[in-house]
């Protein structure tokens, strides 16, 4: 029986994955109203696929609770946010799992980590955390890193599809492992040691994060001399070996806008481009914020409550609003002390902002400015309610000349 720790954006899709290719699970999280949601037969947040992946497990068994099992198994996939001062990655929600493992497990169990964590991380908490509760790893304990690979919008297929990676201290574990997972994975299960899983992990998302900025950096010196910078990175684009990703508003989620930190705060004087890189696109909200400013009043402009952002999310047809570049702006906005701007997101049906709207038509009315953040299905498909309206559009999803860019 496997005994999945941490039911949130990862770890709920993957117990669901699990049990419905038949291996036993049970789900565990402190959470004591996430665990009574789902034994009320209701996922905890809106991604394709996930109800009917959750009507499969729960048929093929699979239970939640607040207790950590007594098993072989266990998988840990909670949260690693980073300190934003020393931006080194914070372990406690990790380290609090595992304490709670070690408290029950019995001999020759495996513990798998599947948070996302800097290299060295394994070593420097867990480990010791392990020995301390008098267990020999590799004898009494066997330990493995097996780092997700899925994104928001797409989770069900890229569980089922992506390539994964399994570190683990002997080769024998990590095929274990491997077989496991190879329960319901189709791709490539690479075995390798533990350091070197924790890295790739966090390299594949610090790759994404400095090719945003390169987009980001370039949107900004383009604004600045008054040049179309869609229009040249579409030119640039038909280079056969020039591939410049589309510039937006900030970068959020829990992994490009949070993992490529954790590299800066370890090794601080080797990641020059990283950490220039993060800075650029922390810097977007600000820059957009500015935009909105310059177009009230090149547009005469002066009430604030005439301008709506239009999506929560950190990106489309998700309800994923970790991190969101809009949260972002609006934090910024409070350094200026003016009233919070007005948001609306259809996928948002809680208020986690102040000015939040949840009707469409409501949010439009009496609004002269809408800036466009997150190109959701629902306003691509409704272009026509935004006629008369100024539109300032960092997601290049209106199709007319007559917007504003980044």
């Amino acid at each position: 029986m496997v005994n999945v720790i941490g039911l949130g954006y990862i770890g709920l899709p993957t117990a669901l994955m699990f049990a419905s290719h038949g291996v036993e699970v049970v789900g565990t999280d402190y959470n004591k109203e996430l665990v009574a949601t789902l034994n009320a037969g209701k996922t905890t947040f809106e991604e394709q696929g996930l109800d009917e992946l959750f009507n499969d497990a729960v048929k093929a068994g699979i239970k939640f609770t607040t207790e950590y099992q007594v098993t072989d198994t266990y998988i840990v996939s909670v949260p690693t946010p980073y300190d934003d001062f020393s931006k080194k990655i914070d372990a406690c929600y990790v380290n609090a799992a595992v304490k709670e493992i070690m408290r029950i497990c019995p001999k020759g169990a495996t513990v798998v980590i599947e948070s996302t964590v800097s290299p060295g991380t394994i070593d420097k908490f867990v480990r010791p955390i392990i020995e301390e509760n008098g267990f020999v790893i590799g004898e009494d304990i066997n330990l493995v890193h097996a780092p997700e690979r899925i994104i928001p919008g797409n989770m069900v297929y890229e569980l089922l599809h992506n390539s994964r990676t399994i570190g683990a201290d002997s080769k024998e574990v990590g095929e274990k492992i491997k077989e496991l997972y190879s329960a319901f994975c189709l791709g490539d299960i690479v075995v390798t040691d533990i350091k070197t899983a924790e890295m790739t992990k966090v390299i594949e998302n610090t790759y994404r994060a400095v090719n945003i900025a390169f987009a980001n950096e370039l949107a900004k010196i383009c604004r600045h001399d008054d040049m179309d910078v869609y229009e040249i990175i579409r030119i640039c684009n038909m280079h056969p070996r020039v591939n410049i990703l589309t510039p937006g508003p900030g970068v959020g989620g829990h992994c490009i806008s949070v993992d490529p930190w954790f590299l800066v705060g370890d090794y601080p004087s080797l990641t020059k481009v990283i950490g220039e890189s993060m800075k650029v696109n922390d810097s977007m909200p600000e820059f957009v914020l500015e935009r909105i400013y310059n177009i009230m009043k090149e547009n005469n402009i002066t009430d604030i409550g005439k301008v709506g952002l239009y999506g929560l999310t950190y990106k489309e047809n998700v309800d994923d609003y970790r991190e969101s570049p809009t949260l972002q702006l609006l934090e910024c906005q409070k350094k200026h002390l003016a009233p919070e701007l007005k948001v609306y997101d259809p996928y948002i049906t809680k208020d986690i902002v102040d000015n939040q709207y949840h009707d469409f038509d409501e949010f439009l009315k009496d609004t002269e400015l809408v800036v466009i953040l997150v190109g959701h299905d629902e306003i691509k498909n409704n272009m026509d309610k935004l006629e008369g309206k100024i539109i300032l559009d960092t997601r290049k999803v209106c199709n007319s000349d007559n917007v504003y860019r980044l």
